[in-house]
């Protein structure tokens, strides 16, 4: 199975120029702890709500402060067409339980999360992931 079978395609997006604020504001209404960031349709980067606490809160950052300054650039992705084995081995490597979905043209496509492959794994695809992605800790 395809990852572009189980992503989720309607994925709020923050842009490098949003303040902190509102990037914040935008993850408490979706309830989301990482939201992509985009230029356009290409990623930029991810920024997390650890991200804002460790890179703008701790260090008194104006909340109109860019989250193009806090965001994690060079941000982790799989291809839509990815089988979801090779995204949840992904996850794992990267100890992460999320991950931007783009196409070959690099453009953001949707996001996966390890309860999409959970809900069409049939085999131990999940729980090894889960496993691997709690093992160690985590890289933000």
């Amino acid at each position: 199975m395809r990852i572009s079978e189980i992503m989720s395609r309607d994925v709020q997006v923050a842009r490098p120029q949003d303040s902190i604020q509102s990037v914040a504001r935008k993850m408490a209404e979706i309830d989301a702890g990482a939201m992509p960031v985009c230029d356009g349709e290409r990623l930029q980067g991810m920024v997390t709500d650890r991200d804002i606490v460790v890179r703008a809160v701790s260090e008194g950052r104006s909340f109109e402060t860019p989250i193009s300054e806090v965001m994690t650039p060079d941000a982790h992705y799989c291809y839509d067409d990815d089988d979801i084995r090779a995204a949840a081995d992904r996850m794992a490597e990267l100890q992460v339980r999320r991950l931007p979905v783009v196409d070959h043209d690099q453009r953001l496509v949707g996001i996966v999360a390890l309860g999409d492959i959970a809900r069409e794994g049939k085999d131990k695809t999940t729980g090894q992931a889960l496993e691997e992605i709690s093992d160690a800790p985590p890289n933000n």
